[in-house]
């Protein structure tokens, strides 16, 4: 069962997410700030990780660069949440060292196409 750590202030859009993906069988670990974030990536090891962008704190960007600089946790693919959904905002999050960028409000079908494409495959039985 893959583990997902999801990184949100927004309660309302933490519940929702947690619930959505716990519904399809995924584990979910949850912080509600950017250092708390790097802490749970770091002790969890999670298979992926959803980082929303604007947080207190210790911003998602931040903590994505810090994240992609730590060899422990650097090959954990994230993907960034954010409701700027413009281009540069894209290319920022890319630059920050997120694999993959979902604008708010989530669109479920469209985040699960992407978690399914970056977490690691099993070796054929």
């Amino acid at each position: 069962m893959p583990k997902i750590l999801l990184v949100e202030d927004n309660e309302m859009n933490r519940d929702m997410l947690s619930r959505r993906l716990q519904k399809r069988g995924f584990t979910v670990i949850i912080a509600v700030d950017g250092q708390p974030g790097i802490d749970l990536a770091r002790a969890e090891k999670p298979d992926l990780i959803l980082m929303d962008m604007s947080l207190p704190g210790i911003s998602g960007w931040d903590a994505s660069r810090q994240l992609k600089a730590d060899a422990a946790t650097a090959p954990i693919p994230i993907i960034a949440l954010t409701a700027h959904a413009m281009a540069e905002d894209r290319a920022k999050a890319l630059a920050a060292g997120c694999n993959e960028f979902e604008t708010k409000p989530v669109d479920l079908n469209a985040l699960l196409a992407k978690i399914d494409a970056l977490l690691p495959k099993a070796p054929p039985a």
